[in-house]
């Protein structure tokens, strides 16, 4: 974490959130106006502290959360054009099995798509094994952390994976669902963990060569 945000978590979380605000107001200048911007801010902030075990941060992360939030809002509408393919990862804690999809996504994607995560009830960290499992394959997932399903993040995604979370997740058309069936990283030992870890890689190796010719495509 830079000195600047260490600092702005030792600050009041409303001013860190304010200034958070504006900044954001004027990346987004003439695509979101402020009102919006402010309350997704602290709707985001909101959201993440009635999850989170350690809130010293927390600040920072909501800020972070909404400028993925304001993003996708803005993709939605078509504001902001996709260079490439967005890809949601949903289960239910968005602290195991979301988080591994989304980071081996990234790391087999390469850049040929953005991906995002989150959880239909996110729980306050992610798991300890998921983390030691995914650094064994050279994947850190230090700056992660649990995020909760929002409308506006389902809305901008062209292929939409849950993962254990039933009908949680809002139904668009013109996008592409599938639901994986997978064991849950909370109840398993190391091994398991890493058995579901290998069982992602190859869903998600499948779906890139399935999804990026069909997005590639003209609708």
């Amino acid at each position: 974490m830079s000195s600047r945000d260490g600092q702005l978590a030792l600050d009041d979380p409303h001013e860190v959130l304010h200034r958070s605000a504006e900044h954001l107001a004027a990346r987004f200048a003439g695509i979101v106006n402020a009102e919006t911007v402010e309350r997704v801010v602290f709707e985001s902030y909101a959201a993440l502290l009635r999850t989170a075990r350690i809130t010293v941060h927390l600040p920072s992360l909501a800020s972070r959360f909404a400028n993925e939030r304001l993003t996708a809002l803005a993709q939605s509408k078509g504001v902001i054009p996709k260079a490439v393919p967005e890809v949601l990862f949903v289960c239910v804690q968005n602290s195991g099995r979301s988080q591994m999809a989304a980071a081996l996504m990234r790391e087999v994607g390469a850049g040929r798509v953005h991906v995002r995560s989150a959880g239909s009830l996110p729980g306050d960290d992610i798991l300890p094994s998921v983390v030691s499992v995914m650094a064994e394959s050279g994947v850190d997932l230090g700056d992660e952390f649990p995020k909760p399903l929002t409308d506006d993040v389902v809305r901008a995604a062209d292929a939409v994976i849950t993962m254990g979370c039933g009908d949680a997740c809002p139904v668009y058309p013109g996008k592409r669902y599938l639901d994986w069936h997978l064991d849950d990283p909370a109840e398993l030992d190391l091994d398991g963990v890493r058995r579901v870890r290998d069982d992602i890689r190859a869903h998600v190796e499948q779906l890139l060569s399935e999804i990026l010719p069909a997005l590639s495509r003209p609708r």
